[in-house]
C-alpha cells in the first residue's frame, strides 16, 4: 500500500594533494601507513554513521497530537508508536476543518482550546513527563490554530489575528498585537510565518496578510493578496519558508504558491482531490488530500510546484492533519469512531515508509507536531 525507501544519503570526498613528491623512503612509508589507517578510520566512519541510520537515529523523537474533547488532553507517543504521556491541556477542544492546531519551537509546545477560548503552553520536561504544562493564555475567541516565529506565538482565532510575546518568563498571557480577519466569519483555518509578516487562510476564499513590527508584533490591518485566482475555493492548510508560503485550495484541487502579497503559480493536484493539508521538506511539498484518503509529493523551487507523485501513501479516514521533521513524518486521519496517527520515515527521495500507526478511541483528534529528541530524554 505504501512504497518507500528508508535511506539517507551518506557522501564521503577524499581529496588529496599529489604536487609533492620528493619523499624519502621512511616518508613513503610513513604516509602509506598514514593512509591505511585514514582509510580504516573512514570506512570506520561510514560504517557507524550507516549503522546509526539503519537503527533509527530519530528516534528518541515524540509525536504529539490532541484528544480535542470537552476535557482536551495532550497525546504524546514515541516513534514506535508507544503512548508515553497523555496529559490534561487545561482547556476545552472542539476545533475542525483547521491547520495547525499544535505548534512546537525549541522547548515550547502550543495547543489550541478552541471551545475554553484559550491556547495552552507546555514546556519540555524530562524522562518521566516529557511534555509539562506551564500556562493557559487567553484568545480574542475561539483559536483554531498557532504559530511559532520572532519570538512570538501567533493564534489565529475565528475572527482575529494575535501576537504574544515569548521573553524569559515563557508565552505573555497579554497580547502585544492584533487584527482583524478579513472575513472574520468563523472560516478561519490557518497561520503561518513569512519574513516581517504573517500568513493566514479563511476558508471562505481568503488568503490574507498581516505585518509585524521589528519586534515580531502584529501591526496594522490585514490585506488579501494580489492575484487571487477568479476560481478559488477553500483555502485550507498552508507552509511557509522564507518568503514563500504554499497554499492549499481545496475545493478547486489546487496549490498556489504566495510571495510578495500576491499570489504567484497555482498547480493542480491531479486525480487526488481536495489538498487540504501540507508540510515542507527541502525540495518537497506534501499534501494531505482528505476525500481521496493520501498523501501527494510536489516539487517545489523558485516558482515552480511541480506534481512529483500522486500517491506516496494512502489512509483508510480522511488525513486531517500533516507535519513532517527530521525526516520523519506523521499524519492524523479519522474515520467511523476512531482517529489514526500514521508515522513514516521519508528518506532523500521524498518516499514515505510507514513506521508505526496508532489507533485512538476518537474521532476528533486534532493538530500534529514532531518533538526533537535533544538528548534529555529518550524512549
Amino acid at each position: 500500500m505504501i512504497h518507500g525507501r528508508h535511506a539517507r544519503s551518506w557522501e564521503v570526498t577524499l581529496r588529496g594533494n599529489t604536487r609533492c613528491r620528493n619523499y624519502s623512503r621512511l616518508q613513503r612509508g610513513t604516509t602509506m601507513k598514514m593512509a591505511i589507517y585514514g582509510s580504516a578510520l573512514l570506512a570506520l566512519m561510514v560504517a557507524s554513521a550507516v549503522n546509526a541510520q539503519s537503527n533509527g537515529w530519530n528516534d528518541g523523537d515524540l509525536i504529539v497530537t490532541a484528544s480535542n474533547t470537552a476535557s482536551n488532553q495532550l497525546l504524546v507517543y514515541n516513534t514506535q508508536g508507544t503512548l508515553v504521556e497523555q496529559s490534561k491541556t487545561g482547556g476545552a477542544g472542539g476545533v475542525t476543518g483547521n491547520s495547525g492546531g499544535i505548534a512546537q519551537n525549541r522547548d515550547l509546545l502550543a495547543v489550541v482550546n478552541f471551545g475554553s477560548g484559550n491556547v495552552s503552553i507546555f514546556q519540555k520536561g524530562g524522562d518521566r513527563v516529557p511534555l509539562q504544562l506551564e500556562k493557559l493564555v487567553p484568545a480574542i475567541t475561539n483559536p483554531v490554530s498557532v504559530a511559532f516565529g520572532r519570538n512570538h506565538l501567533y493564534i489565529l482565532t475565528t475572527t482575529h489575528i494575535e501576537s504574544h510575546l515569548i521573553d524569559r518568563n515563557g508565552v505573555s498571557a497579554q497580547a502585544d498585537g492584533e487584527a482583524q480577519l478579513v472575513m472574520a466569519d468563523g472560516s478561519a483555518a490557518q497561520v503561518g510565518v513569512l519574513r516581517g509578516q504573517l500568513i493566514l487562510a479563511e476558508k471562505s476564499n481568503a488568503i490574507e496578510t498581516v505585518n509585524l513590527t521589528d519586534d515580531g508584533a502584529v501591526s496594522g490591518a490585514t490585506q488579501l493578496v494580489a492575484n487571487i485566482p477568479a476560481n478559488v475555493n477553500t483555502p485550507f492548510g498552508l507552509a511557509t519558508r522564507g518568503n514563500d508560503a504554499y497554499v492549499s485550495i481545496a475545493h478547486a484541487n489546487e496549490i498556489s504558491l504566495v510571495r510578495n502579497d500576491a499570489v504567484l503559480t497555482v498547480t493542480g493536484s491531479g486525480t487526488q482531490l481536495a489538498p487540504c493539508w501540507v508540510t515542507l521538506d527541502g525540495p518537497f511539498l506534501f499534501s494531505a488530500n482528505s476525500p481521496s484518503h493520501s498523501v501527494s509529493r510536489f516539487a517545489v523551487y523558485g516558482q515552480k510546484i511541480i506534481l512529483d507523485a500522486e500517491v506516496v501513501a494512502t489512509f483508510n479516514g480522511n488525513p486531517t492533519d500533516i507535519t513532517y521533521r527530521d525526516g520523519l513524518a506523521a499524519v492524523v486521519d479519522a474515520n467511523g469512531s476512531v482517529s489514526h496517527v500514521s508515522i513514516f520515515n521519508v528518506d532523500g527521495d521524498g518516499d514515505f515508509n510507514l513506521k508505526s500507526s496508532v489507533t485512538i478511541n476518537n474521532v476528533a483528534t486534532n493538530g500534529i507536531a514532531i518533538v526533537r529528541n535533544d538528548g534529555r530524554f529518550n524512549y
